[in-house]
């Protein structure tokens, strides 16, 4: 499916779920309003710079050629370098400015670097766009897997990358609903041999680690999310959006101010 052609009609994604799930008055802000974000976090630029730059690597590994840690960092500087001054809105979190973030990104990818195993896997795509149907379901789910090999048995591993602030529990693992879609995804594109999934998470600790947690998803695993999906489309198509003002991601919301005029309009 052309994904050009998709995200020119109403579709859903693994993150435009879980937004609806966190908090539907956030999803309604910037997904049916297209209300503009008060501020773009450090975290999410930062990240887009980190994945911009594993982006660029595995391009590169793909046509033969290897990247050494100086490369990398000097294209993290780069992508890094734009977001901060492309973006007027950015906000740094407390303690945190540019220069901190530059050092810290560059000591990231040295973990990275200097962890990252060479499981001798042939890379066949990287940010590879999808998009599916579920049965029932008259929106296509759509999506960008970051980095898809292949082991000499033919099975095939999916990779998404993160930054996180903390190493992943068995619950962070088995809970994410982003690489479960990746595995219907390629099912769906026709893939019938075995599927292992991968999180590359780069942690953002003192000093800095990267850890990669392998998973997999059975059918009841498909079914649960298929059920997700089709509630949030109901919920979305009824123009149901609960604020959920107790969440921990209300801290660093972008569209604060848009929430409280909402609360206030509610108690008139």
């Amino acid at each position: 499916m052309n994904i050009d052609e998709l995200l020119k009609k109403p579709h859903l994604s693994a993150s435009s779920v879980s937004d609806y799930i966190d908090c539907g008055l956030q999803y309604k802000f910037g997904r049916v309003d297209n209300l503009p974000r008060e501020f773009s976090p450090d975290t999410m630029e930062y990240g887009s710079a980190i994945h911009r730059t594993l982006a660029d690597f595995y391009q590169e590994k793909m046509v033969g050629n290897t990247l050494s840690l100086p490369d990398i960092q000097a294209l993290f500087e780069k992508y890094w370098k734009q977001a901060a001054q492309v973006i007027p809105y950015l906000r740094y979190s407390t303690g945190k400015n540019f220069a901190i973030l530059l050092s810290e990104g560059k000591e990231l990818l040295k973990a990275y670097y200097e962890n990252v195993p060479d499981e001798g896997f042939t890379t066949i795509a990287i940010e590879e766009p999808v998009g599916f149907y579920i049965n029932g379901l008259d929106v296509p789910i759509v999506g960008y897997i970051d980095l898809i090999e292949q082991d000499d048995a033919g099975t095939i591993i999916i990779t998404d990358w993160k930054t996180s602030g903390k190493a992943y529990s068995l619950k962070d693992i088995s809970a994410n609903m982003q690489v479960t879609i990746y595995q219907m995804a390629m099912k769906a594109m026709g893939h019938t041999g075995e599927i292992l999934l991968k999180l590359d998470v780069l942690i953002k600790t003192k000093q800095p680690k990267f850890e990669p947690y392998y998973t997999s998803r059975t059918e009841e695993d498909e079914r649960r999310v298929i059920k997700k999906i089709k509630a949030v489309w109901k919920g979305i198509q009824n123009n149901i959006f609960i604020p959920n003002d107790t969440s921990w991601k209300c801290y660093g919301c972008v569209y604060k101010t848009y929430c409280n005029s909402y609360f206030l309009e509610e108690a008139i």
